[in-house]
């Protein structure tokens, strides 16, 4: 579900405040999309591309190739098979379990 290489990657290449500063801006800005997500076809393949660089970026790897998954469908005009609320769920999931282990991540070395 979390890719942990790319977590601790990120962590090591910015360090830890850097990191805490990524994951905050990284909930607020997927947040704010994952609540429209799906209320705007118009922008569902922009909307799911964003949600897939930003998840891969942080290791949020399950929830990234649903992303991608539902931006492909909706690239080829059939953004009415993308299952919107297991998308949802996966990131709800992820979220949940990558902030378990949060502070591992967060705390000084």
């Amino acid at each position: 579900m979390i890719d942990w290489e790319r977590v601790r990657e990120l962590r090591g290449e910015i360090g830890a405040d850097g990191f805490a500063e990524v994951v905050e801006l990284f909930l607020d800005e997927v947040e704010a999309v994952v609540m429209t997500l799906g209320s705007r076809p118009a922008r569902l393949e922009e909307d799911l591309h964003f949600l897939k660089g930003s998840a891969w970026n942080i290791g949020f790897r399950d929830f990234g190739g649903m992303c991608q998954q539902g931006e492909r469908l909706a690239a080829a005009g059939d953004g009415g098979r993308v299952d919107v609320a297991a998308i949802l769920d996966c990131y709800g999931e992820s979220k949940a379990v990558f902030m378990g282990r949060l502070t591992e991540f967060t705390a000084a070395a």
